[in-house]
């Protein structure tokens, strides 16, 4: 019989994998924090129309990505391929909006049927930002700021690199969209595969093409900086002064779309060229329209989303992940001996209430000492205490360093959570 594996593109993430993870996720829940922003948990089955409504249904999420299938009931359910929708959906429905500024964050599985790559997967994890009620550029700015800090966090802030453009009102970017698609129309047999499919589709997808051919025609069409309304002009303006002003570096790019409908005014993408193609790591701007599509009264919005598998494939090529994540213990406690079995329990629950925070193995098993200090070793520990019947006859516990030369000692168990805390700490 065939042994069942995952699914392709939906991985396992790894007990030897998890706490890198965890030091990521940790370290932006901090940094949220530090902000005010508060956690939402939402479902990751919607009803189908969430996304066609706020995607769009001629965007390649709605038409080809998106995991679809009709329940019992013969409702049309999809899994989650977007955190946005579903928090917009979750505020409105609970009252969260209506005259009151939020800030929310989420985290959690995304699913696409895309074709799976190097840090692109059908299952994959973001944590997204979501904004509501603020007006104004400075919250935009304060979005990145936001993000600036967490490069700096995790050690990336110079492997980031940000890039910003307004695509204005949807009445500018109507007037902009006739004009980019009678100017392609007189090269569509020139234009590569998917910019002629999105010609009929969705135009502005074609200005952050990456074939060669198709960049070269767009050179001379027309730009959608010369079609923004005053408003949206004023608000990127603003923007711009506020990231001057915060030492915040940016570079204007005037390609860069998003490729969901929902998206107006202030776009924005952190890159990096540390990753190849896939680089980028983080990604956002306003959706001012989104709550009033989707049912609500008009709400101004901002937020961002960035995908955690890129940024530990960042972490993980640059070598900026940090020695504890790798690390699955600070203490490893052993027992010599079947007497020796129940005092080690006793004592490595002790050190637990006494070193808050700090993780501590007991070894369990039995063994020789020998393969009990292999196990030690393994685990990732500093410190191996050791405990037999010499050292519970003198209430006295061996304790071995593993990460340094330095020779094993003797301590009175009395005093062993505050040598240990002290060691810990340096």
């Amino acid at each position: 019989m065939a042994k069942i594996q995952a699914i392709r593109g939906m991985n396992d993430i790894l007990p030897e994998q998890t706490p890198i993870w965890q030091f990521v996720e940790s370290t932006a829940r901090r940094v949220l924090r530090q902000y005010g922003y508060q956690e939402i948990r939402m479902p990751i089955v919607e009803q189908t129309d969430l996304f066609k409504r706020s995607i769009g249904e001629v965007t390649d999420i709605v038409e080809k990505e998106m995991y679809t299938f009709d329940d019992r009931n013969g409702d049309s359910l999809t899994l989650r391929p977007e955190g946005t929708a579903g928090c917009v959906r979750a505020a409105e429905e609970h009252g969260l909006l209506f005259n009151q500024t939020r800030r929310l964050w989420y985290t959690g599985p995304m699913f696409r049927h895309e074709r799976p790559q190097k840090g692109r997967y059908r299952q994959f994890h973001q944590i997204g930002v979501e904004c509501f009620g603020i007006q104004g550029p400075d919250i935009d700015a304060e979005l990145l700021i936001l993000t600036a800090r967490l490069w700096q966090e995790l050690g990336l802030t110079d492997h980031a690199r940000l890039e910003i453009n307004s695509i204005g009102s949807s009445a500018a970017r109507k007037e902009f969209r006739g004009a980019l698609v009678e100017y392609l129309t007189q090269y569509k047999s020139e234009l590569d595969e998917d910019s002629q499919r999105r010609l009929d589709t969705n135009p502005l997808r074609i200005l952050d093409t990456k074939d060669p051919g198709t960049r070269k025609l767009l050179a001379d069409a027309p730009r959608l900086e010369d079609y923004l309304d005053a408003e949206s002009r004023e608000h990127f303006g603003r923007l711009k002064e506020l990231l001057d002003a915060a030492g915040i570096a940016y570079t204007v790019n005037p390609a860069l779309v998003r490729g969901l409908d929902y998206y107006g005014k202030t776009v924005f993408e952190w890159v990096t060229e540390s990753l190849g193609a896939q680089g980028t790591i983080c990604a956002g701007g306003r959706y001012d329209g989104l709550v009033e599509q989707l049912g609500g009264k008009p709400t101004t919005a901002v937020g961002f989303a960035m995908g955690l598998e890129r940024l530990i494939l960042l972490l993980d090529t640059l070598g900026l992940v940090p020695e504890e994540a790798n690390s699955n213990a600070d203490v490893y406690v052993t027992a010599m001996g079947d007497a020796a079995i129940a005092p080690a329990m006793a004592l490595a629950e002790t050190l637990r209430n006494q070193l808050d925070g700090r993780v501590v193995i007991s070894h369990c098993g039995g063994g020789s000492f020998k393969s009990q200090m292999k196990k030690a070793d393994k685990s990732g520990a500093r410190y191996a205490v050791i405990l037999g019947d010499n050292e519970i006859e003198n209430a006295t516990a061996g304790l071995k360093p593993l990460r340094s030369d330095e020779e094993q000692s003797s301590v009175a168990q009395s005093d062993l959570a505050a040598v240990l805390a002290k060691a810990l700490a340096n």
